[in-house]
């Protein structure tokens, strides 16, 4: 599947979805974003959805992007809402059904989280799975992938650091930072999901597809490299861990598999992509 191709994005504003467009549209295929920013009509707890039916039954291929999802500072907040838990079971059911009825190839984004029984995300995605699984599509799970965010209510833990650290001059961390995680550059993971729609026959449903880094770093010392990158321009920045330990993943995790590295591999080192990172947040803020 590597000729020109209508590909549908549906998240295309969020963290990955904005890199994937960008990336499939510089790669000459014809990209059709589908985002509740873009306005209500591509709401996708809206069922039936008009739009949404059309972009998907005029696509060659789906990447199915969307959740209601952010940080372990919002999935702390908000994942066992009723508002959290509804409009991520609306999304599925609205696109996973088109994506029956008009039997189109795609991948769902799931999370190295969804094997976590007492998390409501990581529940919902094992949903997707299922879903995804029953119709024949692809699982890709994702672990910690950073990228510039817009939306900083949902930012997750690299740029959330960085931001605090240009306005506050204090990391505030939500825990200790005890605990391990690893961390995949967006671009990095584009052309992950470009190698496994490529490749898309190659695979089949119950592939473990692990898009990750394959390398574990404590959340502390994540934080004292941005401090370093402070440093370098002449900012001191003071890092606050809080006392208590992780209670999103409770620093479980799942096994990565090694399966999707046979066609892929991870090329971006993590303080260089925290580099890349920070100086595009440092635009915001000179």
């Amino acid at each position: 599947m590597d000729e020109s191709m209508i590909i549908t994005v549906l998240g295309s504003s969020g963290q990955i979805g904005a890199y994937l467009s960008e990336y499939l549209s510089k790669k000459g295929h014809i990209v059709r974003e589908f985002d509740i920013v873009n306005g209500e009509h591509q709401d996708m707890t809206h069922i039936p959805n008009t739009y949404l039916r059309n972009a998907i039954m005029e696509s060659d291929f789906v990447f199915f992007l969307a959740f209601d999802v952010g940080g372990s500072r919002y999935l702390k907040k908000y994942q066992h809402t009723f508002d959290f838990i509804n409009n991520n079971t609306r999304m599925m059911v609205n696109a996973f059904g088109l994506l029956e009825k008009y039997k189109k190839p795609f991948v769902f984004a799931s999370s190295q989280m969804s094997n976590l029984s007492f998390s409501s995300y990581g529940i919902l995605k094992n949903v997707g799975e299922l879903y995804t699984k029953s119709l024949g599509g692809l699982v890709t799970k994702f672990w910690n992938v950073y990228g510039i965010e817009k939306d900083y209510e949902k930012s997750h833990v690299i740029t959330d650091f960085i931001r605090k650290g240009f306005e506050t001059g204090v990391i505030d961390m939500i825990t200790d930072g005890q605990e391990e995680r690893e961390f995949l550059y967006a671009q990095d993971c584009c052309e992950a999901l470009e190698t496994v729609m490529n490749n898309y026959s190659d695979f089949n449903s119950n592939d473990e597809l692990h898009v990750t880094s394959f390398s574990s770093i404590k959340i502390i010392d994540i934080a004292q490299i941005i401090q370093q990158k402070f440093a370098m321009i002449g900012k001191k920045i003071d890092i606050k861990p809080s006392i208590d330990t992780d209670t999103v993943q409770q620093n479980s995790k799942n096994v990565a598999s090694k399966y999707l590295t046979n066609w892929w591999k991870p090329k971006t080192s993590l303080d260089d992509g925290i580099a890349k990172i920070f100086i595009s947040m440092k635009k915001n803020y000179d």
